[in-house]
């Protein structure tokens, strides 16, 4: 006996459109109750961070930093693409000042409270981003995500190099600080 066919509901032509604005509009308007927490978030993390590292007593050799940041990654007028790029550089950041080789003489509470501060936001922006991120995948550089790994990678290089000395790590939180500086451009 031959199976019964079920009928199929069709959609008009236009519900793929209307299905992806509906999910832009959703995304935005999850993305609504961070407006408070972004103006302030990459200047308290600045504010922890100074307490968390301070100037090492000793002038340490600054030079002309050996991992530039990729600033092709601050221009884009897509808010979907700007919070997946921030939340990349903050998960990198995470790892990185959540290391086991960060210097002693960092206040280890200020640690604590910059970490923390960082695990709240990444969250924020991951409840902005579209569960199906072929929409970020689709903007900005295609190198987005190679960028970011890039750049951090070269960051873990020099603590390797120098051996995770206090003066590399002063060099690293200065770099935390730009990063954040950066994070606050892509989220305004």
């Amino acid at each position: 006996m031959p199976a019964h066919a079920t009928p199929h509901t069709r959609l008009p032509h236009g519900a793929p459109a209307l299905l992806l604005l509906l999910t832009a509009l959703a995304t935005t308007l999850a993305c609504h109750h961070l407006r408070p927490r972004d103006a302030t978030f990459a200047w308290d993390s600045i504010k922890i961070l100074r307490a968390m590292a301070p100037s090492p007593t000793q002038p340490c050799q600054h030079q002309q930093p050996p991992f530039p940041f990729p600033d092709t990654l601050l221009h884009t007028n897509h808010p979907q693409q700007a919070a997946a790029t921030a939340r990349h550089i903050l998960d990198n950041l995470f790892a990185t000042l959540s290391s086991h080789s960060t210097p002693q003489h960092w206040d280890a509470q200020a640690q604590h409270d910059l970490l923390n501060n960082l695990q709240h936001y990444i969250h924020h922006l991951e409840q902005c981003l579209p569960a199906n991120s072929m929409l970020i995948k689709r903007q900005g550089p295609r190198n987005l995500l190679l960028s970011i790994n890039k750049y951090f990678r070269r960051i873990q290089d020099f603590l390797r190099t120098h051996n995770h000395s206090a003066c590399a790590w002063d060099h690293v939180r200065l770099e935390a600080r730009a990063c954040f500086q950066h994070v606050d451009t892509l989220i305004r």
